[in-house]
């Protein structure tokens, strides 16, 4: 009814272009996501996350010498002040991960010693993305841990930022091969074009507003079922399946029931989203070292199945829930865990709206009357 009255009216702003960037590109047609014109496969198979978000925030790949320099800057910005615990010990217990995130940045913010320089100043912008991106991963482990009755761990600084929040959250050295899962999936959730979160970053950032702002309104548009999550909801599918044996039959009767499945499919994406290759490579990898790989049998036949009688394929979340189960990590972290690599995207996205900034201002339908007659109050 509104797209025939409203011909211009595209709710949820589908297809609506909302800006130009040049930090990542979405191919619908041939199933392909570039950050600054890398294809995601190679970085998250051959590079890091810290290269990754060096490419995000400052436009090309890091030599040796600059990805050294910058390793060292976020091994000496990854603790959080003692304030920042402070404000986080006064939560319930109960209090959401994504939540006790959000307070963290909050918390932080009048920190950062460049936290009144101008929104448009961009070295502090970029000195400020720098540190949100190194923070991110202590915020959400140390903030795992006050939550769950444990004291705060101080960050090594040798550790890369997938080994931090590793360490934060199990309490022990994570091997190289456990790390490279964890540091592969925080490269493939790294970035994603305009997405909710990412453009409610932008959209808070063009009032001028700051970089931490936009931070917290990102997590808190992450924090939505319908945004974040689905890799938690995917696990509790698995879990509810349990055993191979089982998958068949579920998928099967979840289909003719027209359940949904989660996992599976993506808006932005006509065939398969290309960052479930190499997630579920590691994923799988990662079964066979622990010795636990009835879930990566469980998604086979779901692939094979929804493949086969739907054409449709699983996205990222899929692999990436059952990586993250056999790492130890507990569900509710799942969603925590895209914050720690977004950071990434949602700042470079933030300099880069406030380096040619408009005010995001759009118009709206109005349907509501037109002629209404005021009344006096005690004649109402």
């Amino acid at each position: 009814m509104s797209a025939t009255m409203y011909p211009n009216y595209s709710p949820g702003l589908e297809g609506v272009i909302g800006g130009i960037t040049t930090i990542s590109d979405i191919i619908s047609e041939t199933s392909t996501l570039v950050y600054r014109g890398y294809n995601v496969h190679d970085l998250a198979s051959h590079g890091s996350f810290e290269e990754t978000a060096y490419l995000l925030l400052f436009g090309h790949l890091p030599d040796r010498k600059e990805l050294e320099s910058f390793m060292a800057t976020l091994a000496a910005e990854r603790e959080v002040p003692a304030q920042v615990y402070t404000a986080l010990q006064q939560l319930p217990p109960s209090t959401h991960p994504m939540d006790i995130a959000r307070l963290g940045f909050a918390a932080y913010a009048p920190f950062d010693p460049d936290y009144n320089e101008p929104a448009t100043n961009h070295d502090a912008n970029l000195r400020k993305a720098v540190r949100i991106v190194a923070k991110a991963s202590t915020i959400v482990g140390n903030g795992h841990r006050i939550r769950t009755g444990k004291a705060p761990l101080a960050p090594k600084p040798e550790h890369t930022i997938a080994q931090n929040f590793l360490y934060l959250v199990n309490g022990v050295e994570p091997d190289a091969e456990t790390a490279h899962v964890m540091d592969s999936s925080l490269t493939l959730y790294a970035e994603h074009g305009f997405n909710a979160s990412t453009f409610a970053c932008r959209v808070c950032v063009a009032t001028l507003s700051d970089l931490y702002s936009g931070i917290c309104a990102g997590i808190g548009t992450l924090r939505g079922p319908l945004h974040g999550g689905a890799n938690e909801e995917a696990m509790h599918m698995l879990q509810k399946i349990g055993t191979p044996d089982k998958a068949d039959a579920w998928i099967h009767n979840a289909l003719a029931n027209k359940d949904k499945i989660m996992g599976f499919g993506h808006r932005e994406y006509k065939k398969q989203d290309p960052r479930a290759i190499y997630m579920t490579k590691v994923a799988k990898a990662l079964g066979e070292k622990t010795g636990d790989t009835k879930w990566g049998q469980i998604a086979d036949i779901l692939e094979n199945v929804m493949a086969t009688e739907k054409n449709i394929h699983p996205n990222v979340d899929f692999p990436a829930a059952y990586a993250y189960y056999l790492l130890g990590i507990p569900i509710d972290l799942y969603t925590p865990i895209f914050v720690v690599a977004r950071t990434s995207g949602w700042t470079a996205h933030m300099v880069e709206q406030l380096d040619n900034n408009r005010l995001i201002r759009p118009k709206c339908i109005y349907e509501g009357p037109t002629s209404e007659t005021w009344v006096p109050v005690d004649e109402r």
